[in-house]
Protein backbone atom coordinates (compact mmCIF):
# COMPACT_ATOMS: atom_id res chain seq x y z
CA UNK A 1 0.00 0.00 0.00
CA UNK A 2 1.18 3.11 -1.02
CA UNK A 3 1.99 6.08 1.80
CA UNK A 4 -0.53 8.93 1.29
CA UNK A 5 2.42 11.42 2.40
CA UNK A 6 5.31 10.68 0.34
CA UNK A 7 8.95 12.30 1.06
CA UNK A 8 12.16 12.47 -1.30
CA UNK A 9 14.97 14.33 -0.96
CA UNK A 10 16.78 16.03 -4.21
CA UNK A 11 20.31 18.10 -3.62
CA UNK A 12 19.27 18.34 -0.03
CA UNK A 13 15.70 19.75 -0.85
CA UNK A 14 13.13 17.68 0.80
CA UNK A 15 10.11 16.96 -1.70
CA UNK A 16 7.27 16.17 0.12
CA UNK A 17 4.06 15.00 -1.57
CA UNK A 18 0.42 14.75 -1.04
CA UNK A 19 -0.13 11.29 -2.57
CA UNK A 20 -4.20 10.07 -2.68
CA UNK A 21 -4.83 11.29 -6.46
CA UNK A 22 -7.54 9.54 -6.84
CA UNK A 23 -9.72 12.28 -4.39
CA UNK A 24 -7.47 15.05 -5.60
CA UNK A 25 -5.27 14.74 -2.42
CA UNK A 26 -8.38 15.93 -0.36
CA UNK A 27 -7.39 15.19 3.32
CA UNK A 28 -8.44 12.70 5.47
CA UNK A 29 -7.21 12.03 9.48
CA UNK A 30 -4.71 9.19 8.54
CA UNK A 31 -2.97 11.47 5.87
CA UNK A 32 -3.00 14.15 8.18
CA UNK A 33 -1.32 12.49 10.59
CA UNK A 34 1.24 10.94 8.16
CA UNK A 35 1.88 14.54 6.92
CA UNK A 36 2.79 15.98 10.89
CA UNK A 37 4.73 12.84 11.55
CA UNK A 38 6.63 13.64 7.80
CA UNK A 39 6.91 17.15 8.32
CA UNK A 40 8.49 16.64 12.36
CA UNK A 41 11.52 15.02 10.15
CA UNK A 42 11.93 17.32 7.75
CA UNK A 43 12.42 19.71 10.48
CA UNK A 44 13.98 17.64 12.70
CA UNK A 45 16.87 16.82 9.97
CA UNK A 46 19.72 19.52 9.77
CA UNK A 47 20.56 17.48 6.27
CA UNK A 48 17.40 19.07 4.29
CA UNK A 49 18.28 22.46 3.77
CA UNK A 50 14.53 23.51 2.22
CA UNK A 51 11.50 21.78 1.65
CA UNK A 52 8.86 21.25 -0.84
CA UNK A 53 5.75 20.32 -0.90
CA UNK A 54 3.34 19.17 -3.78
CA UNK A 55 0.98 17.43 -4.80
CA UNK A 56 0.63 13.96 -6.81
CA UNK A 57 -1.59 14.02 -9.86
CA UNK A 58 -3.57 16.41 -11.80
CA UNK A 59 -4.62 18.45 -7.75
CA UNK A 60 -2.09 19.93 -5.59
CA UNK A 61 -5.45 19.56 -2.18
CA UNK A 62 -8.21 19.81 -2.91
CA UNK A 63 -9.17 20.42 0.91
CA UNK A 64 -10.55 18.28 3.58
CA UNK A 65 -12.07 14.91 2.39
CA UNK A 66 -15.58 14.79 1.91
CA UNK A 67 -16.55 11.65 3.12
CA UNK A 68 -14.81 12.63 6.63
CA UNK A 69 -16.93 15.39 6.47
CA UNK A 70 -20.15 12.92 6.53
CA UNK A 71 -19.20 10.48 9.12
CA UNK A 72 -18.34 13.43 11.41
CA UNK A 73 -22.02 14.63 10.98
CA UNK A 74 -23.03 11.23 11.48
CA UNK A 75 -21.67 11.23 14.35
CA UNK A 76 -24.33 11.36 17.73
CA UNK A 77 -24.73 15.20 18.32
CA UNK A 78 -23.72 15.66 21.52
CA UNK A 79 -19.91 14.52 20.03
CA UNK A 80 -19.79 16.42 17.16
CA UNK A 81 -18.55 19.86 18.23
CA UNK A 82 -15.78 17.92 20.80
CA UNK A 83 -14.65 15.45 17.96
CA UNK A 84 -14.83 18.84 15.56
CA UNK A 85 -12.39 20.61 18.46
CA UNK A 86 -9.85 17.69 18.26
CA UNK A 87 -9.00 17.40 14.71
CA UNK A 88 -8.78 20.92 14.72
CA UNK A 89 -5.66 20.79 17.11
CA UNK A 90 -3.81 18.12 14.43
CA UNK A 91 -5.13 20.82 11.78
CA UNK A 92 -3.44 23.24 13.29
CA UNK A 93 -0.31 21.07 14.21
CA UNK A 94 0.19 20.22 10.22
CA UNK A 95 -0.56 24.02 9.73
CA UNK A 96 1.74 25.56 12.30
CA UNK A 97 4.67 22.87 11.08
CA UNK A 98 4.51 24.30 7.55
CA UNK A 99 4.58 27.40 8.78
CA UNK A 100 7.30 27.39 11.30
CA UNK A 101 9.34 25.08 9.58
CA UNK A 102 13.10 26.43 10.28
CA UNK A 103 14.19 26.47 6.55
CA UNK A 104 12.79 27.68 3.58
CA UNK A 105 9.61 26.10 2.33
CA UNK A 106 7.96 26.39 -1.33
CA UNK A 107 4.15 25.20 -1.79
CA UNK A 108 4.86 23.97 -5.54
CA UNK A 109 1.30 24.06 -6.33
CA UNK A 110 1.11 21.84 -9.29
CA UNK A 111 -2.81 22.01 -9.72
CA UNK A 112 -6.48 22.55 -7.86
CA UNK A 113 -5.48 23.74 -4.33
CA UNK A 114 -9.15 25.18 -2.54
CA UNK A 115 -10.43 24.99 0.89
CA UNK A 116 -7.71 23.61 3.06
CA UNK A 117 -5.38 22.83 0.36
CA UNK A 118 -5.19 26.75 -0.21
CA UNK A 119 -5.09 27.64 3.21
CA UNK A 120 -1.57 24.77 3.38
CA UNK A 121 -0.12 26.91 0.41
CA UNK A 122 -0.20 30.20 2.12
CA UNK A 123 1.14 28.38 5.24
CA UNK A 124 4.25 28.22 3.16
CA UNK A 125 7.05 30.71 2.61
CA UNK A 126 6.34 30.81 -0.85
CA UNK A 127 3.94 29.46 -3.84
CA UNK A 128 5.26 28.31 -6.87
CA UNK A 129 2.30 27.73 -9.10
CA UNK A 130 2.01 25.98 -12.35
CA UNK A 131 0.27 27.37 -15.26
CA UNK A 132 -2.57 25.38 -14.76
CA UNK A 133 -2.92 25.50 -11.48
CA UNK A 134 -6.24 27.38 -9.72
CA UNK A 135 -6.57 28.61 -6.11
CA UNK A 136 -10.01 28.72 -4.36
CA UNK A 137 -11.02 29.91 -0.49
CA UNK A 138 -14.02 27.16 -1.16
CA UNK A 139 -15.29 26.97 2.88
CA UNK A 140 -17.82 29.30 2.14
CA UNK A 141 -19.26 26.51 -0.34
CA UNK A 142 -19.94 23.93 2.50
CA UNK A 143 -20.60 26.46 5.11
CA UNK A 144 -17.59 26.78 7.15
CA UNK A 145 -14.99 29.03 7.74
CA UNK A 146 -11.20 28.50 6.87
CA UNK A 147 -9.70 26.34 9.38
CA UNK A 148 -6.00 26.39 8.55
CA UNK A 149 -4.95 29.64 9.08
CA UNK A 150 -5.61 30.93 5.65
CA UNK A 151 -7.75 33.84 7.41
CA UNK A 152 -4.31 34.99 9.59
CA UNK A 153 -2.45 34.46 6.28
CA UNK A 154 -4.55 35.52 2.76
CA UNK A 155 -5.05 39.07 3.84
CA UNK A 156 -0.76 39.37 4.35
CA UNK A 157 -0.87 38.01 1.03
CA UNK A 158 -3.36 40.04 -0.80
CA UNK A 159 -4.27 42.69 1.89
CA UNK A 160 -7.45 42.68 4.17
CA UNK A 161 -10.40 43.54 1.38
CA UNK A 162 -9.31 41.34 -1.42
CA UNK A 163 -9.08 38.59 1.34
CA UNK A 164 -12.50 39.40 1.97
CA UNK A 165 -13.51 38.92 -1.34
CA UNK A 166 -12.12 35.49 -2.12
CA UNK A 167 -13.72 34.17 1.44
CA UNK A 168 -16.77 35.50 1.00
CA UNK A 169 -16.82 34.41 -2.44
CA UNK A 170 -14.68 31.38 -2.84
CA UNK A 171 -14.59 32.00 -6.55
CA UNK A 172 -11.61 30.65 -8.31
CA UNK A 173 -8.40 32.57 -9.10
CA UNK A 174 -6.08 31.05 -11.80
CA UNK A 175 -2.27 30.99 -11.81
CA UNK A 176 -1.92 34.64 -13.46
CA UNK A 177 -4.48 36.24 -11.60
CA UNK A 178 -2.91 34.94 -8.49
CA UNK A 179 0.79 35.87 -9.74
CA UNK A 180 -0.83 39.53 -10.27
CA UNK A 181 -2.35 39.84 -6.88
CA UNK A 182 0.52 38.19 -4.81
CA UNK A 183 -1.30 35.03 -3.61
CA UNK A 184 1.43 33.53 -6.01
CA UNK A 185 5.31 34.32 -6.48
CA UNK A 186 6.41 32.48 -9.43
CA UNK A 187 4.54 30.64 -12.45
CA UNK A 188 6.29 27.79 -14.48
CA UNK A 189 4.98 25.13 -16.72
CA UNK A 190 3.52 22.04 -14.84
CA UNK A 191 6.39 19.96 -16.45
CA UNK A 192 9.37 22.22 -15.32
CA UNK A 193 7.41 23.08 -11.86
CA UNK A 194 9.59 20.38 -9.22
CA UNK A 195 12.86 21.07 -11.27
CA UNK A 196 12.44 25.13 -10.81
CA UNK A 197 11.31 24.94 -7.47
CA UNK A 198 14.38 22.83 -6.55
CA UNK A 199 16.16 25.19 -8.23
CA UNK A 200 14.62 28.11 -6.47
CA UNK A 201 14.94 26.29 -2.92
CA UNK A 202 19.05 25.87 -3.25
CA UNK A 203 19.24 29.63 -3.59
CA UNK A 204 17.04 30.33 -0.85
CA UNK A 205 18.85 28.27 1.52
CA UNK A 206 22.70 28.51 0.05
CA UNK A 207 23.15 31.10 3.62
CA UNK A 208 23.68 30.13 6.94
CA UNK A 209 20.93 27.80 8.64
CA UNK A 210 20.61 30.04 12.21
CA UNK A 211 20.36 33.16 10.19
CA UNK A 212 17.87 31.62 7.78
CA UNK A 213 15.78 30.04 10.63
CA UNK A 214 16.24 32.87 12.97
CA UNK A 215 14.92 35.80 10.37
CA UNK A 216 12.83 33.65 8.88
CA UNK A 217 11.10 33.48 12.58
CA UNK A 218 11.15 37.39 13.45
CA UNK A 219 9.88 38.12 10.47
CA UNK A 220 6.51 36.43 10.58
CA UNK A 221 5.74 38.34 13.38
CA UNK A 222 6.90 41.57 11.97
CA UNK A 223 3.20 42.62 11.15
CA UNK A 224 1.71 42.24 14.71
CA UNK A 225 5.17 43.27 16.64
CA UNK A 226 6.24 46.81 17.62
CA UNK A 227 9.08 48.31 15.56
CA UNK A 228 10.73 47.79 19.06
CA UNK A 229 9.99 43.87 19.36
CA UNK A 230 11.39 43.17 16.31
CA UNK A 231 14.47 45.61 17.11
CA UNK A 232 14.90 43.20 20.33
CA UNK A 233 14.16 40.24 18.73
CA UNK A 234 16.82 41.06 16.35
CA UNK A 235 19.41 41.58 19.18
CA UNK A 236 18.70 38.52 20.65
CA UNK A 237 19.03 36.56 17.12
CA UNK A 238 22.19 38.30 16.70
CA UNK A 239 23.96 37.65 19.36
CA UNK A 240 23.37 33.60 18.48
CA UNK A 241 24.46 34.33 15.20
CA UNK A 242 27.99 35.78 16.79
CA UNK A 243 28.34 32.03 18.18
CA UNK A 244 27.74 30.49 14.93
CA UNK A 245 29.99 28.42 12.89
CA UNK A 246 29.27 29.96 10.03
CA UNK A 247 29.97 33.23 11.15
CA UNK A 248 33.22 32.66 12.62
CA UNK A 249 34.34 30.70 9.11
CA UNK A 250 32.81 33.69 7.49
CA UNK A 251 34.77 36.45 8.91
CA UNK A 252 38.00 33.91 9.30
CA UNK A 253 37.57 34.02 5.53
CA UNK A 254 36.79 37.46 4.81
CA UNK A 255 39.91 38.73 6.66
CA UNK A 256 42.39 35.91 5.16
CA UNK A 257 41.72 37.05 1.68
CA UNK A 258 43.92 37.23 -0.56
CA UNK A 259 45.11 41.03 -1.12
CA UNK A 260 42.86 42.92 -4.28
CA UNK A 261 45.67 43.65 -6.75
Amino acid sequence: MSELVELSVTEKIAIVTLNRPDVRNAINDAMRNELVAVLESVAADEGMLAMIITGRGSAFCAGGDISGMKERLDAPTGHVAFNGWKRQHQVHKSIALLHNMPKPVIAAVNGTATGLGCDMALACDFIFAAEQAKFAMSFIKRGLVSDGGGMYFLPRRVGLSRAKELIFTGRIVDAQQALTIGLADRIAPGDRLISEAVVWARELSQGSRASLALSKEILDRTFESTAEQIFALGREAQAICYTTTEHRDSVSAFLNRPPRR
